[in-house]
């Protein structure tokens, strides 16, 4: 099947992935004045008493907006706001379907960091929770760190730390097939962007010590003025061996090569240089930085892409829906590293130890057991941490 042009067929009779559904009768003046007015005046003078009654009193407890101003749309580049429906919307089905979380989709014409951060505060009211989605780096950093100090719901950008939570999870069962340890791992990541760095940042806190981050010019130096802030911050706590050179010089005697950057831009004697047993994560699409077949023929020991037409496909659908159904149900204030780390190994336990092989790391996108474990550890860990309200 071609995909993409069956898609668009799809889209037209589809018309739209969702849709607004009531759930409470108004086919009566008994029931219209109980959902509305004049009844509908109590629950307004409550929550205007106590801001609080919104989470009760309305649907606002599981309502979360995916946001984007459509400037990196799912690897398309800066195609605008309405461009990005499609995925928005794809992305809130994904979200009922997996988490029973009520998801819209809010496309801002806009590109004005300030502008973008304001129109979100402005309609925070409305939800439990705020997902950024397809924001270019470096904004996408400021975006989600200026929102998450001034509000009191949780935020998440998925390209960034949902990309980083599933990558451990495959990671961390990785490891079993290898026999290594996360502390003592050399790695190298490829793709100094937002998923990229995030990754990084997630796997120091989970206690790796020796990353490697490349970008197009090659290896990331600590005092390199040339790249971004954001790549300069994440090259102070990287790169530790002050390695330089190109992506070739970076994977020698790596024991992991994590790839969310352009397609084929490492060859088997690249994959072939690393060390024994190698993990190696191509995750860039639609077409990876080396082919599966030639990563596994140049000496890899673990395979995992981000295409579903292969095994251990390194997916953000295995971590939004949970994350904020966990979130959400203990009305979590944030969304802190220790919810993240639980929802990794939440995800990574999903495969049973007697099912666990090089083919076979993590849980398929559609398997609703994995979302529910995903919820439990999230909630577990934002009560653990004392970010849930509930």
């Amino acid at each position: 099947m071609n995909y993409r042009q069956e898609s668009l067929k799809k889209h037209a009779e589809w018309k739209g992935k969702i849709e607004t559904k009531v759930r409470v009768p108004v086919s009566s003046r008994e029931e219209l004045s109980l959902a509305y007015t004049p009844g509908v005046a109590e629950p307004c003078l409550a929550i205007h008493d106590d801001i609080e009654k919104s989470f009760t009193l309305t649907r606002r407890w599981n309502t979360v907006p995916v946001i984007t101003d459509g400037t990196a749309v799912l690897g398309l580049g800066d195609i605008g706001p309405e461009a990005g429906m499609p995925v928005m919307e794809g992305k809130c089905a994904l979200f009922k379907e997996f988490g029973d979380v009520d998801a819209f989709p809010i496309c801002i014409r806009s590109k004005d960091t300030e502008e973008i951060i304001r129109t979100i505060k402005l309609i925070a009211g409305s939800f439990g929770g705020i997902n950024l989605e397809d924001i270019s780096a470096p904004r996408c950093f400021e975006i989600e760190t200026r929102l998450k100090e001034e509000l009191d719901i949780p935020v998440f950008h998925d390209d960034q730390h949902g990309t980083a939570i599933v990558t451990a999870a495959a990671l961390i069962n990785a490891l079993k097939i290898v026999k290594k340890e996360l502390s003592g791992l050399k790695i190298v990541i490829n793709g100094a962007g937002a998923a990229g760095i995030a990754i990084a940042k997630f796997l120091l806190n989970m206690g790796v010590k020796d990353i490697t981050m490349c970008a197009s010019r090659g290896i990331i130096c600590e005092g390199d003025t040339s790249v971004n802030p954001a790549q300069q911050e994440i090259a102070k706590v990287t790169n530790r061996k002050k390695l330089k050179g190109k992506l070739a010089d970076a994977m020698v005697g790596a024991d992991v090569f994590i790839g969310v950057s352009v397609a084929n831009c490492v060859t088997r004697e690249m994959v072939a240089s690393m060390a024994e047993n190698a993990i190696v994560f191509t995750c860039a699409n639609p077409v990876p930085e080396i082919p599966r077949d030639e990563a596994l023929a140049a000496g890899a020991k673990v395979v995992g892409t981000g295409s579903s037409e292969y095994p251990n496909q390194i997916n953000n659908v295995l971590v939004f829906p949970g994350l904020f159904r966990g979130a959400l149900d203990v009305r979590a204030t944030t969304i802190n590293s220790e919810m993240m780390i639980a929802a990794a190994h939440g995800i990574a336990s999903c495969v049973p130890e007697d099912k666990l092989s090089a083919e076979f790391i993590l849980p398929y996108a559609y398997d609703k057991s994995a979302h529910k474990k995903v919820a439990e550890a999230v909630a577990a860990a934002a009560r653990a941490t004392g970010v849930a309200k509930l």
